[in-house]
């Protein structure tokens, strides 16, 4: 067992503190010295796992820096810039961002499961209520599954729009998260609703009437749940992120649930990082949706085939892939993508790189990453500690 990997994963989440809470580097980048939604709820769940009380007070100053900057319709910042005298909010850049408020709930619930302390849920009741109400708007159609704009989570120079998987599963997170301290039976039947639609809209053979019957019925399942559909049919990439979630939260059958980690694992070892692509196949130049990735960028285009979010390898969205194989009792397997994440970590001098190339291994995108960091934590305590978050 490497425990240099987990030292300087630690100092590096330390080094990324603020009084406002964690930032997404340690690199002086403006937009990666903020606090962030979903950046942020990540690296607190790390700091949950190491038990570190200082990480565990950042995550705390974090999510009380996201609930005070709220917006009056509910919407939780994607970041906060907090190097200012003054300020500055986002609540997103070319569309709003969605999992800003799933991660924002499921933050408040692991911190206060954490803590055994059901007050610190009370203490954001109005903040949640928010949140649970702009979801609801989020469906239009009332039909339990949320509609996501182009660039609405964390993929947010990607093609996934509509009714994005990740979405749905961080939702039925959250809620599930909540309802362990709110007990209502509402609630429950609102995740037993959105699991359903997942099950019924994403997996093949479902029973149940579809959102949209026909572009279902001429899909040709892959062994995994697509990452999207919206009216203009299905995007039939495989989303690592989301396919993990489906695995920890127990969405989908056994057999379905099986033929995805074969799937997953196949094509991790594959790859030279012997890590997970976060979208799979890469989008080519040729390919029908070039057009609308290329231009899906506010600043500069990053999405290259097998970089960034195309095809790209995140250590982060590794360490759910492990939580995912833990959760399906799969130790050894794990325990081989937390070796991988470590390596990957560990360029250049423990550079915590935040994606690489999957086809050259380069590294792309900022250093000192946090959440790269996050990942190596919460999945070695997950693994070595047997730490559970609350799921």
């Amino acid at each position: 067992m490497n425990t240099i990997g987990y030292t300087k994963a630690i100092e590096l989440l330390l080094s990324c503190s603020s009084e406002e809470g964690f930032l997404a580097s340690a690199q002086n980048i403006s937009n990666y010295k903020r606090v962030w939604a979903r950046d942020g709820v990540i690296c607190g769940l790390a700091a949950l796992a190491s038990g570190d009380d200082d990480l565990i007070a950042t995550f705390k100053n974090t999510i009380d820096t996201l609930a005070q900057h709220q917006h009056a319709n509910g919407t939780i910042p994607s970041n906060v810039m907090t190097s200012n005298s003054e300020k500055e909010v986002s609540y997103g850049g070319l569309a709003g961002r969605v999992d800003a408020v799933t991660w924002f709930i499921i933050g408040i619930c692991q911190y206060a499961f954490y803590k055994k302390d059901p007050d610190f849920v009370v203490q954001y009741e109005s903040n949640i209520q928010k949140c649970l109400q702009l979801m609801e708007a989020w469906e239009f159609n009332n039909k339990h599954l949320m509609y996501v704009p182009l660039s609405g989570n964390w993929a947010d120079e990607y093609i996934t729009d509509g009714y994005v998987l990740y979405d749905q599963l961080l939702r039925i997170w959250a809620l599930r998260s909540y309802n362990y301290f709110a007990k209502k039976q509402a609630i429950q039947d609102k995740i037993e609703n959105i699991k359903k639609q997942v099950e019924i809209n994403f997996t093949p053979n479902a029973l149940g009437e579809k959102y949209h019957e026909r572009a279902y019925n001429e899909l040709n399942f892959d062994p995994f749940m697509p990452c999207s559909f919206s009216p203009a049919g299905y995007k039939v990439q495989f989303d690592a992120f989301a396919n993990s979630l489906a695995l920890i939260l127990n969405v989908g059958n056994e057999n379905f649930q099986n033929a995805m980690i074969t799937y997953a694992e196949n094509l991790q070892k594959q790859t030279n990082l012997q890590l997970l692509p976060a979208f799979w196949p890469p989008i080519e130049e040729n390919d029908i949706d070039w057009h609308l990735l290329k231009n899906n960028c506010k600043y500069e285009f990053r999405n290259y085939p097998y970089e960034f979010h195309n095809g790209g390898s995140w250590a982060m969205v590794n360490g759910f892939f492990g939580l995912a194989l833990l959760s399906k009792n799969k130790r050894q397997e794990a325990e081989t993508v937390l070796k991988a994440i470590n390596h990957a970590n560990a360029i250049e001098n423990y550079s915590f790189y935040e994606n690489f190339n999957t086809q050259t291994a380069e590294p792309n995108g900022v250093p000192f990453c946090a959440w790269s960091a996050a990942a190596r934590v919460f999945l070695h305590q997950n693994i070595y500690t047997n730490f559970k978050f609350l799921t």
